[in-house]
């Protein structure tokens, strides 16, 4: 309320028109009560914490009012962290609340515990484009959204084999009404988000990763690297005939790394399936037996973990007409060195989403969350199945066999109704 200007007004302050003197004590008396009855907040460390909006209601004085949920740092992988981050979003909005932005990882969990540092939301990905993206489904705020005004009241999120999904889901409703809808800010404590149970669709999830959008500086590098990528392409005879187009290329995320096999041989055993590891040999040949109506050399982008660029034999064995190449000898390398774990994968994840050809390994998280973008760009295309047909954006698994020894096509079930086949994996896939 601007009340210098409204002072001018004849009918302010019961149509009295009031000097500037009573005007300026109005306006000193009115903001001493507002500081007054906005404090007493002794929950968060304001330097901690950014903010996602949800929902709001508004007092009869005028004053928006918001209710928050605090949910602890997001570890893990790139893309186990964006599950993470979009699980409590969603746990935030079905609470009626917003969410008080967690910090990210930069390094991976697992590997790097003694390396463990956060960073900020709006260092990876842009604040105001989310925003905009957002609009009416969740939002970010800033920590000065905040009206403090009851203390933060503090959840234990349920574990355990006797925490079932329907008991979860009763105490998130529990703790949507009162008494509980009463404190400004509930903190969840306990497990990271990415393993709080699901209770959400897949368009969901697929809303909130929608208005994810990197920063200019990580995007600028991607750009890079993919002009890199087409560059060779170009100076290979690549693409000859395509006049003005870009150097189409293939991006294989290629998981035969160590752990990663360790892995998926105990997951196969569990589950008693044989298609989630691929070997090396049969991802070079499944790859290269793709039909695709472009005859012309391909340069095929090997998006791997840095223990694999001293690998030479991950460069041999291709069919001929295929380029490979890794970051090393494309000589990006540099690029990434420069950044921690999570924008070296976040640049990677974006030279994936952006080729002409995607294959990677279905249970992969990466892999699977690069395959649901690119079903969303072919929806919005018109584009309802990419089964037996030549589309635009098309995603293969390597660790399935599909049609004439190649890849399976690979395009996300949009209608699923929870993203438990991305978050763990799946044979799964579609087609």
């Amino acid at each position: 309320m601007d009340l210098s200007s409204n002072c001018k007004h004849p009918r302010f302050f019961y149509g009295r028109n009031l000097n500037s003197v009573t005007c300026q004590c109005a306006a000193a008396l009115v903001f001493i009560l507002l500081c007054v009855t906005f404090s007493g907040y002794r929950g968060i460390n304001k330097n901690s914490f950014d903010l996602i909006y949800t929902r709001s209601f508004t007092l009869d004085s005028g004053f928006e009012i918001r209710k928050f949920l605090e949910v602890p740092q997001i570890v893990w992988g790139l893309n186990n962290q964006k599950i993470a981050f979009a699980r409590a979003c969603l746990t935030a909005r079905m609470m009626n609340r917003t969410l008080l932005m967690p910090s990210l990882s930069a390094s991976l969990f697992y590997k790097e515990m003694d390396k463990l540092e956060p960073i900020w939301f709006d260092k990876v990905f842009q604040f105001e484009r989310f925003n905009s993206l957002c609009n009416e489904f969740v939002q970010l705020g800033r920590y000065s959204d905040l009206r403090n005004q009851t203390e933060v009241y503090e959840l234990q999120k349920g574990s355990g084999r006797r925490w079932t999904l329907e008991r979860d889901l009763d105490q998130l409703r529990e703790f949507s009404k009162n008494p509980y809808d009463e404190y400004e800010v509930i903190r969840i404590v306990g497990k990271n988000p990415f393993l709080w149970h699901d209770h959400w669709p897949v368009k969901d999830y697929a809303r909130v990763f929608e208005c994810l959008v990197l920063v200019e500086e990580i995007a600028s590098e991607a750009s890079r690297v993919v002009s890199k990528i087409r560059e060779v392409g170009s100076n290979s005879g690549s693409g000859s005939g395509l006049g003005s187009k870009p150097m189409p290329y293939i991006a294989v995320h290629m998981r035969i790394e160590i752990d990663w096999m360790i892995h998926c041989k105990k997951l196969e055993r569990r589950l008693n399936i044989t298609q989630i590891c691929s070997s090396k040999a049969e991802i070079i040949e499944r790859v290269g037996n793709i039909a695709e109506s472009n005859p012309n050399p391909r340069v095929v982008y090997l998006a791997v973990a840095d223990s694999l660029l001293e690998d030479p034999s991950i460069l041999t064995g291709w069919k001929d007409g295929l380029l490979p190449f890794e970051k090393k000898k494309l000589g990006v390398d540099g690029i990434y060195k420069k950044y921690p774990y999570l924008i070296q994968s976040a640049i990677d994840y974006e030279v994936c989403l952006r080729s002409d050809v995607f294959v990677g390994n279905s249970f992969s998280t990466f892999s699977s969350l690069v395959a649901l973008e690119r079903t969303q760009k072919m929806i919005r295309l018109g584009m309802r199945s990419s089964c037996g047909t030549d589309v635009r954006w098309p995603s293969y698994a390597y660790n399935i066999l599909g049609e004439s020894n190649g890849p399976q096509k690979w395009m996300t079930n949009m209608s699923d109704s929870s993203l438990e086949a991305i978050s763990y994996g799946s044979n799964n896939i579609s087609c």
